[in-house]
């Protein structure tokens, strides 16, 4: 990408701003050179001075001619360079922010996005230009960040499964283990795995990208509930985790698609599930708020908890708390992530709350709720 010098952009404003005062100034001279002479000749009829001698009449005009010249030349050359000297200095003044802002757009799209432009103090346009231009890098900045943080935990998270799959593969090529039931069964769950990985990383590009398909129905609140419950409840029953529900007739209506919010609640329930042991207890409620303008479901636990420090961080893509943890549950990292985009697809926000490790969780979602008719 070319960037213009400086040098090029003033000179070419300086050289507009001057044939324009030239312009002006020969446009002045031809005018008063057309228009003054006749002038003057009528003030001199009306003066009654046409009965002078030839000679006399010459010299008046003579001495206007050159009085009107010398008096109009130095006008116009003080103009001249008056106006020469204000478009020399406003030409720098423009042409300074606006190749400064060249020079860093270069700088981005070279991928440098820590580069910022200050204000020019050139009136809000260009203010509004650079605050524009500047929040443009941040963005970029933090999607860059995102994408190597991204790339990063995406390896991470497959070198596991493709470590296992090489190390039995190699041993049941040396003869030390034999593809029998139990060998192919750790096969699938690695496989499967990495399918699962697979399958949210997809998920939370296209919902954060915008591209969900969703197909919103009106729907109950406690209805949402109930088909949230009928799909976990095995789960839970199979850990030992009491799943509790909390429902009234009267928490409103949502439009909603029916099949997203089966999939945002239950990684919701799926995470409180991972990080809940056997004997505890999750409750999935939701009720209308005092407003009455939305709904809100909650999903609180008596798990681990969640560190102060952490909270603002779990719907991130790969954040993990105790990633050693986490590995052991199962959790991708991209559950949280998917929920979030997910309601905020359906117009709502997702929010986080621990009193700390050892405490539970509780996350909190608001919908915006349908109003009766």
């Amino acid at each position: 990408m070319r960037i213009r010098p400086a040098n090029d952009l003033a000179a070419r404003l300086f050289a507009a701003q001057t044939l324009v005062a030239v312009a002006g100034a020969a446009t002045l001279w031809v005018v008063a050179a057309v228009i003054g002479p006749a002038i003057f000749q009528n003030h001199l009829d009306q003066a009654q001075v046409a009965q002078v001698s030839a000679d006399t009449a010459r010299h008046v005009d003579e001495a206007f001619r050159s009085a009107s010249a010398v008096s109009i030349g130095v006008a116009l050359s003080a103009s001249l360079v008056a106006a020469l000297a204000i478009s020399a200095f406003a030409t720098r003044r423009i042409a300074g922010p606006v190749v400064r802002l060249a020079a860093a757009a270069g700088d981005v799209a070279a991928g440098r996005f820590d580069v910022r432009v200050p204000d020019p103090a050139l009136g809000r346009e260009f203010a509004e230009l650079a605050a524009s231009f500047n929040g443009m890098a941040q963005r970029l900045q933090a999607v860059e960040a995102t994408r190597r943080r991204l790339l990063a935990d995406l390896a991470h998270e497959m070198r596991t499964p493709l470590a296992t799959l090489d190390a039995y593969l190699e041993a049941i090529e040396d003869g030390v283990a034999v593809l029998d039931r139990e060998t192919v069964a750790l096969l699938r769950v690695q496989t499967g795995r990495l399918g699962r990985l697979t399958e949210d990383v997809t998920a939370v590009s296209r919902a954060e990208e915008g591209q969900l398909d969703l197909h919103p129905q009106i729907l109950p609140a406690d209805q949402v509930i109930g088909r949230a419950f009928a799909a976990a409840r095995e789960r839970f029953d199979a850990k030992g985790v009491t799943l509790a529900t909390d429902a009234s007739p009267r928490s409103g209506n949502l439009a909603v698609d029916p099949e997203r919010m089966d999939q945002m609640l239950g990684n919701l329930l799926d995470n409180a599930l991972r990080h809940t042991p056997a004997g505890g207890t999750v409750r999935l409620s939701c009720r209308a708020t005092d407003s009455g303008g939305e709904v809100e479901f909650r999903v609180s636990d008596t798990g681990d908890g969640i560190p102060a420090e952490h909270l603002a961080h779990v719907f991130e893509r790969f954040y993990r708390v105790d990633r050693a943890r986490d590995r052991a549950h199962g959790g991708s990292g991209i559950g949280l992530a998917i929920t979030k985009a997910l309601v905020e697809a359906h117009g709502g926000n997702v929010t986080a709350s621990s009193a700390g490790l050892g405490h539970g969780a509780v996350f909190t979602v608001r919908l915006p709720a349908i109003p009766d008719r």
